[in-house]
Formats: C-alpha cells, structure tokens, sequence
C-alpha cells in the first residue's frame, strides 16, 4: 500500500510494446494488425492510437528503448583508448544489452526481410559497424578485421543457436562473451603468428 502506482501511460505504452512483440513474434510483423494488438490488450483501437498511429511506431519504439543502452556503450566507446581492457568491457557490456533486447532480437530474427525494409534495418547495421570500429584498430589487417566482426557475430548468433541447447542461459551467455573476448583479444594482438 505504501508503493506508489508507476505513471499510466509509460504502463500501457509498455504493454503495448510488449503484447505487440508477442504477436509481432507469434504471427509475423506483416500478418499482426493494430485491431488484434488492441483486442489482446483488452483495450480500444483509440486507446492504442494516442500512444501509437502505426505498428511500424510502436516497433520503433521498442527498438529505441533497447537500443539506448547501445548508443551509451557507442558513446563511451568513442572516448576511451583503444586498449585491449576498453574492448573486452565494450564486449561485455554489448552482451548484457543483447540479455536485454532477446525479445527484439528473435523478432528480428523471424522477419529479416520486414526489419530490412523498415528504418531500423538501417539502424542495426549502423551500430554494428559502429562497434566493430570500436573493437578494431583503425589499420589492423583483413584477418584480424574479420575476427572483430566474428566477434560481434558470435555474440548475435549465441542468443539463437543457443537457445535450443539445455543448460543455464547465463552459463551460456558467458560462454558466447568468452569466444568474442578471445577472437578480439587475437586481434588487438596477433603475435608472431598473423
């Protein structure tokens, strides 16, 4: 009783995100229309309409919220050196985002060619290379660019390869960090063997 009720709107904006994505990763992003997510929601079409106009603002919408943390790690990124310790914490900080944005991810994952098609398709791929910038010396060799975006390749891949092995999804998510941090740290220093 003595907790105070959170704000209503940033709650039905919230359920809307998340019952859109269910029906979003349910049915595919072309088949979900605003009159089902407001059904499921138990709420009217004009209730859904002053939060969002279109299923493209609230899927935006969604990704801005999961993407913040990626656009801070960017940031911060930019402004460090370019040591091995700066790239293993980029590393490990993308990872915990990549926990956060699961369900954005797999629906990514299941409709590829709407993602593409819509601005955030645009988006992704910009903060992809953005951090394997981050993770790559500005003259390092092709080999060792390719390690930095296996790296980061590694890391999307483990959350859906992964996730139909059994084991602790933690246990898992450090294991995925652990291969990235070792095809970086090989590139930030390749040795004698290039």
């Amino acid at each position: 009783m003595g907790s105070t009720p959170q704000p209503r709107r940033g709650n039905t904006r919230q359920r809307i995100q998340d019952v859109a994505l269910e029906l979003f990763a349910e049915q595919g992003y072309e088949k979900t229309s605003l009159r089902e997510i407001s059904e499921r929601l138990d709420v009217t079409k004009a209730a859904l309409y002053y939060h969002f106009k279109t299923k493209e603002d609230i899927l935006v919408s969604i990704f801005e919220g999961l993407n913040r943390p990626v656009a801070e790690l960017i940031a911060w990124g930019e402004t460090q050196p370019r040591t091995l310790e700066t790239k293993v914490e980029i590393l490990r900080r993308y990872s915990d985002a990549l926990v956060a944005a699961a369900p954005l991810f797999r629906f990514m994952q299941e409709n590829q060619a709407t993602v593409r098609d819509l601005s955030i398709g645009q988006t992704i791929k910009g903060r992809v290379l953005s951090l394997v910038d981050l993770i790559k010396d500005p003259d390092a060799p092709l080999t060792d660019q390719v390690r930095c975006f296996t790296a980061l390749f590694t890391m999307h891949a483990g959350m859906f390869a992964l996730k139909d092995i059994d084991g602790d999804p933690e246990e898992k998510r450090k294991a995925v960090l652990e291969v990235a941090v070792e095809l970086v740290t090989r590139a930030h220093d390749p040795g004698p063997h290039q």
